[in-house]
């Protein structure tokens, strides 16, 4: 009984020991560039297709289609339909040219955010250059101090179970 005691202290130490050293990395400036390139992807796909209904609004605004689209539609007061369907058509119109202009925004800010990525991962491809020499032993040490930590707790660990071993064989 004892024994088991021991060996689940140690065994759950060593889980928090080893979940506390296998956190995440950050993505790679790399993977960095892949996620932005995907999503200006996505913005220039919503674009076009954008683009797309902006150019069939503006063929169904000319008058003649508005006619068009109203000939089976009786009514004592046809002027007064075609310029409600103009008025939907050029609000609907308005409204997909704010989501383009949006987009246009998101486009060139992804477009900087590549830019800036890709030499980000030339740099780290390149190796290390002066400027991140300490922020990387900065890092280092941030790392040194969380494996002596854990190093520690380990140790701290080991010494309570023994004196728990130890308590328990003096009991009996």
């Amino acid at each position: 009984m004892k024994s088991k005691i021991f060996a689940i202290l140690l065994v759950s130490l060593f889980t928090v020991v080893g979940n506390i050293q296998a956190q995440d990395q950050p993505p790679s400036a790399a993977e960095t560039v892949e996620t932005l390139r995907a999503q200006l992807f996505d913005v220039q796909a919503r674009e076009d297709e954008l683009r797309s209904r902006a150019q069939q609004l503006d063929e169904a605004l000319k008058p003649e289609n508005i006619e068009r689209s109203l000939a089976g539609v009786g009514s004592t007061r046809p002027e007064e339909l075609r310029e409600t369907r103009r008025k939907q058509l050029q609000i609907e119109r308005d409204g997909v040219q704010a989501q383009l202009n949006l987009l246009e925004t998101s486009r060139t800010r992804l477009e900087a955010a590549i830019r800036d990525a890709e030499v980000r991962a030339y740099h780290e491809s390149a190796g290390v250059t002066p400027g991140t020499r300490m922020v990387l032993s900065q890092s280092m040490v941030g790392k040194r101090l969380l494996y002596s930590g854990s190093a520690t707790i380990a140790l701290v660990g080991l010494v309570a179970g023994f004196l728990i071993r130890r308590r328990l064989r003096n009991r009996n």
